[in-house]
């Protein structure tokens, strides 16, 4: 067998040409923290809901985009500063909860903390991405979140809170 002849038998028939090849298509990856702002009142925490500024706005915690090379603790103090007017947190806990899904062309990955601040902090200043702002028990602030990944990442820095 000539030596052409048995690439082709190897190789099988040519495939289309790679124009024409179906390629996965590309994901972009997006780091992003959700930052739960608590405050102890009377013994007990007090959790801040925020509201985003939309039409179909609901009740939630401080979220943001992490940025490239940017470490996770100062987008935490990035975030909140930039959204709230709170500079320093007397305590971050990470809540080992990474949330992950892909949402059209981008794969998010969500890293969630909680973020506490001074009993009587200074009025808050929100940032023009959020409508109102309240305080509110767990037994508020729970039914009052809309995701679900909210509602189990509260009870998880509740339960923390408690066992410490």
């Amino acid at each position: 067998m000539q030596p052409a002849a048995r690439r082709k038998e190897l190789l099988g028939p040519p495939g289309p040409p790679a124009s024409q090849t179906h390629r996965p298509a590309m994901v972009e990856l997006v780091h992003r923290v959700k930052v739960f702002v608590y405050r102890y009142r009377e013994q007990a925490p007090d959790y801040l809901l925020l509201r985003g500024a939309g039409h179909e706005s609901f009740w939630g915690p401080i979220q943001g985009p992490i940025g490239f090379g940017e470490r996770l603790d100062t987008a935490i103090v990035r975030e909140v500063m930039d959204d709230i007017g709170v500079s320093r947190p007397m305590d971050v806990i990470d809540l080992h909860l990474p949330g992950r899904w892909v949402l059209g062309d981008e794969e998010i990955i969500e890293w969630s903390y909680g973020f506490r601040t001074l009993p009587e902090h200074q009025r808050l200043r929100l940032s023009e991405r959020w409508s109102a702002f309240r305080w509110a028990t767990f037994n508020e602030a729970y039914p009052s979140l809309e995701l679900d990944t909210d509602r189990a990442t509260l009870l998880r820095l509740h339960s923390l809170l408690h066992n410490v």
